[in-house]
């Protein structure tokens, strides 16, 4: 069993000096529900709870392990706290899944690693592989690749793989000797790194990569699903603290450093060849280099270039990550953010990966990981994530699985094959670009028009969760009936709705709202085929909750897709000009 690794605050250069970046990736072997974080027994009724009764376990491939809460005989059935049933057709999508250092079936966890040093593989020669050696790296004992590879393949979900490279104690002896070079740091686990930036370092590493998965051929091993590169750094995670080490003694340029960053990861491609989708860039969006602006968007350089991506601070989900160039996602001028799904990163056979489990690990801690968790997995599935790195205690499986089952069959799903489509409600500050957010959106946006312009709440504050960085967010949009803003409006991606109507006779489409009860005033639902036959009730319990309600047929309009005018799928909700204000947290619509 390892031990929590942890990825500390990095000081940010040029003049973001105040500003620190804690890029929580922690990687700890999963503990058993004895240790820490015990799962509880799941009843799997139709009801929920505050917050998230947990459950025994998940699956890897099959679908949701809880039945869907429906809207019952009367069209409304409202239930306490969140809702993330889905319905039994839902199954996870293609190139998806969760990962971690040790797989464990039992919690959705298919897919193990395999770690070894470049010392270890390629100890005398780049063109000789050796796979019996035992190696270590960043306090880690690793068994020889061999033996690893056979643990590997004897599994059903596969591996995915890190070289261990840049580290004195981790690359050969012989490579700083050859080149001539120095090393940087220490890094904040007290490792001194070579320069990978070195054309002679690199050249020696490429060999490597090429013996190993081009030549050996293990770049087409199916149970391969990908790779972590460069392999430099802290954890083998590409951030700039040793690169701004060397710049500020004066051993390196913007232009030495942007010429080799230029061909770097076409090398990489040109390795794997078809298999290129399998590379995974570890490096951030915007990583506050030594460099000022030249640097802000090295990540979508690498992207472009042909590989996949993956962040490790989705923990602090209200930072940094709203303008997000490599994920093509930007925040626009109302604060909503938005994703280019037209990306070749978003093609479906590429990696857009985050880890979620530094929540009371890796040196971070809450008093309510269930919010941390659900917003850090509500931030991944914004910018369309598709593996997620879990620790079954760390990431609290046990605790919240019903969330964790939706959360799996919800990475990688595109408009035409997801079960839902959701905004989660809110306002907050995203402390990297000094601006507010509006939302997290997955194919359902909320929209203001007038008499229906929401208002930031305050019935759900969080300030600094985990750091400072993370700044506030408001949970939730309120009206305000007073001023003529009496409800909430919705537009449905023309894609969902499309495949909405294609099943619509079938079954009911189902409107979620999870909403504040407080105050009185039922919630009238319209849609472009009328009013849905049920309200909302209001019983003034103060409580959390989400009602279920049947939809009209035809709800989401008869449109075809992406060719639809603006509105044409638009959902309303609200209430009558003399009720009290209606607060609302989150939204799905579900294909039944």
């Amino acid at each position: 069993m390892t031990t929590a690794r942890r990825r500390l605050a990095a000081t940010l250069f040029a003049g973001l000096t105040a500003l620190v970046l804690a890029a929580c990736t922690g990687a700890s072997a999963p503990k058993p529900a004895s240790e820490g974080h015990a799962a509880a027994a799941s009843t799997r009724t139709d009801d929920t709870s505050g917050v998230d009764d947990g459950g025994t376990g998940l699956t890897v491939h099959g679908g949701p392990q809880y039945e869907l809460l429906g809207a019952g005989p009367d069209g409304v059935t409202v239930r306490k706290g969140d809702d993330w049933s889905l319905p039994g057709w839902a199954r996870p999508a293609s190139n998806s899944g969760f990962f971690s250092e040790t797989g464990a079936p039992d919690w959705g966890v298919g897919v193990r690693s395999v770690d070894v040093s470049w010392r270890q593989i390629a100890p005398s020669s780049d063109a000789a592989i050796d796979g019996g050696r035992a190696g270590k790296a960043q306090g880690m004992d690793f068994e020889s690749l061999d033996a690893q590879l056979a643990a590997a393949r004897a599994t059903d979900g596969g591996y995915w793989m890190r070289i261990f490279a840049s580290g004195t104690t981790w690359a050969p002896k012989r490579v700083a000797a050859d080149c001539g070079v120095s090393s940087y740091g220490p890094d904040y686990d007290g490792q001194r790194h070579l320069p990978i930036w070195d054309e002679c370092v690199w050249s020696h590493l490429l060999a490597t990569y090429r013996e190993l998965f081009r030549d050996q051929g293990l770049a087409a091993d199916p149970k391969l699903r990908f790779v972590y590169v460069p392999g430099a750094f802290t954890w083998a995670e590409f951030d700039y603290d040793i690169i701004g080490d060397a710049a500020e003694s004066g051993d390196l340029t913007w232009k030495q450093y942007s010429s080799w960053y230029s061909h770097a990861w076409s090398d990489l491609v040109e390795i794997f060849g078809p298999n290129a989708n399998k590379l995974v860039f570890t490096g951030e969006d915007y990583p506050w280099g030594p460099f000022g602006a030249k640097d802000d968007l090295l990540a979508k350089q690498a992207v472009d270039a042909g590989l996949g991506i993956r962040t490790g601070i989705t923990e602090l989900s209200n930072f940094h990550l709203s303008e997000a160039p490599a994920y093509g996602s930007h925040r626009q001028d109302d604060g909503h953010l938005v994703v280019d799904e037209t990306l070749p990163i978003h093609d479906g056979i590429r990696i857009v990966a985050t880890e979620n489990e530094c929540y009371t690990a890796c040196g971070y801690a809450t008093d309510d990981p269930y919010y941390a968790v659900r917003q850090s997995n509500l931030k991944g599935l914004q910018l369309r994530m598709n593996w997620i790195y879990v620790v079954p205690g760390d990431s609290y499986l046990g605790p919240f699985a019903k969330h964790w089952d939706w959360v799996r069959l919800s990475i990688g799903q595109t408009a035409s094959t997801s079960a839902d489509a959701w905004a989660d409600l809110r306002t907050a500050d995203d402390t990297a670009i000094g601006a507010k957010v509006r939302n997290l959106e997955r194919w359902l946006v909320q929209v203001d028009e007038p008499g229906s312009v929401a208002h930031r709440s305050t019935a759900d504050v969080h300030r600094n969760v985990f750091e400072k960085d993370n700044g506030t967010a408001w949970e939730g949009l309120t009206t305000k009936v007073d001023s003529g803003d009496t409800g909430f409006v919705f537009d449905v991606d023309a894609r969902f709705a499309a495949a909405a109507a294609a099943s619509d006779a079938a079954g009911t489409t189902l409107l979620k709202v999870t909403y504040l009860d407080e105050g009185s005033g039922d919630v009238t639902v319209t849609t472009p085929a009328g009013d849905a036959a049920a309200r909302i009730p209001r019983t003034d319990s103060g409580e959390w909750v989400t009602a279920t309600v049947a939809l009209p047929a035809g709800a989401l309009g008869a449109g075809s897709g992406a060719g639809d005018a603006a509105g044409a799928h638009r959902l309303r909700f609200g209430v009558a000009d003399d009720a009290d204000d209606l607060t609302v947290r989150f939204v799905r619509v579900i294909r039944v």
